[in-house]
């Protein structure tokens, strides 16, 4: 699909941030090492609040992961909306936990006590961000005016899952072994395989056989380089806890009582259409269910510029003509 020319420079934002309490403990018991969550405010000083959030490897820098969407004039208007990102805990220097998609919206709840905001009047969510969404949703109903989740679903496929555990044992090998950064990359380079298609593969790569046997082919090349720089941000730990975050996502989809959008991808083999239809009709408030094919798979939701852009300046377009709402809390 052609992409419209859109610029790709990061907007600027100001850091916020909120105390975790001593008390704060994850659903599994257990504390984080980190003493804050950090978050990024970009936009106006006034307008209504959108919450972006996007894959493990995202974070609170939407307007540089997300650039094309999260921009003045995007389909993200940072001209007319504040947008609100924040950091995936744990960090990469944390060691490992285990935390839930709810855990990680109670995190988001402080961050917005601590900016003294009663709710959001959307969640933006997209594969692990559409999970916190729904467990926004779900656990604070009073506080989301609407969510559009984005290669997410309520639940994980053990399809999914089977990829997943084979990346965290690789993770945990190579950590064990002494050889963590070589172990990152390396499962960065079995996710990367997962998240894209084999449609995709054949039309970029030629199957043209190497020298001789155990080096790369050109698919390989590709998989080789964004292992390598992967192994720069993350870190086994970290790693293993998000990884299996997504493992243990469950949401009901009765419990998600706002207006929700829900957009899935055909050829995405980690949430499977069905997934997002079971979602949609579980729903009690479904406002829309958009299902299409990409070439992209499960990273769709980065690279189909214009179909998403579009589905999301629908989404909020409504929001930026109304007047700002006051969520109850």
């Amino acid at each position: 699909m052609a992409s419209p020319d859109w610029p790709v420079e990061e907007a600027s934002g100001r850091d916020v941030r909120a105390v975790i309490p001593e008390e704060f403990r994850l659903d599994s018991g257990e504390r984080l090492a980190a003493s804050e969550i950090v978050g990024r405010l970009y936009g106006p000083d006034q307008g209504p609040l959108v919450v972006v959030a996007g894959g493990i490897s995202g974070g609170r820098f939407a307007a540089r992961w997300w650039s094309w969407a999260v921009r003045a004039g995007g389909p993200i208007d940072l001209g007319r909306a504040r947008v609100l990102a924040f950091d995936l805990l744990p960090g990469k220097d944390e060691p490992g936990v285990t935390i839930t998609t709810t855990d990680q919206a109670r995190l988001l709840a402080r961050l917005l006590d601590a900016i003294d905001e009663p709710g959001v009047d959307a969640f933006i969510g997209a594969s692990y961000g559409g999970c916190i969404g729904l467990a926004f949703a779900a656990a604070f109903p009073g506080r989301i005016g609407q969510l559009v989740a984005i290669s997410a679903a309520h639940r994980t496929h053990p399809t999914a899952t089977a990829w997943r555990g084979v990346q965290r044992r690789l993770l945990a090998f190579a950590r064990d072994c002494g050889r963590e950064a070589e172990g990152v990359a390396l499962a960065r380079e079995l996710a990367m395989a997962t998240y894209r298609t084999p449609e995709e593969f054949a039309l970029r790569f030629a199957s043209t056989p190497p020298a001789g046997a155990g080096a790369p082919y050109p698919v390989c090349d590709y998989l080789i380089a964004r292992g390598a720089d992967y192994a720069e941000v993350s870190s086994a730990g970290r790693w293993i806890s998000l990884s299996d975050s997504l493992d243990r996502h469950a949401v009901a989809p009765e419990a998600v009582r706002c207006p929700l959008t829900v957009i899935g991808f055909t050829s995405d083999r980690l949430v499977p259409i069905e997934d997002s239809r079971e979602l949609a009709a579980r729903a009690p408030d479904l406002r829309r269910l958009v299902e299409t094919p990409s070439i992209f798979g499960h990273d769709a939701f980065l690279k189909e510029r214009e179909l998403v852009g579009r589905l999301l300046h629908d989404a909020l377009s409504p929001l930026y003509a109304a007047p700002f709402r006051e969520i109850a809390a």
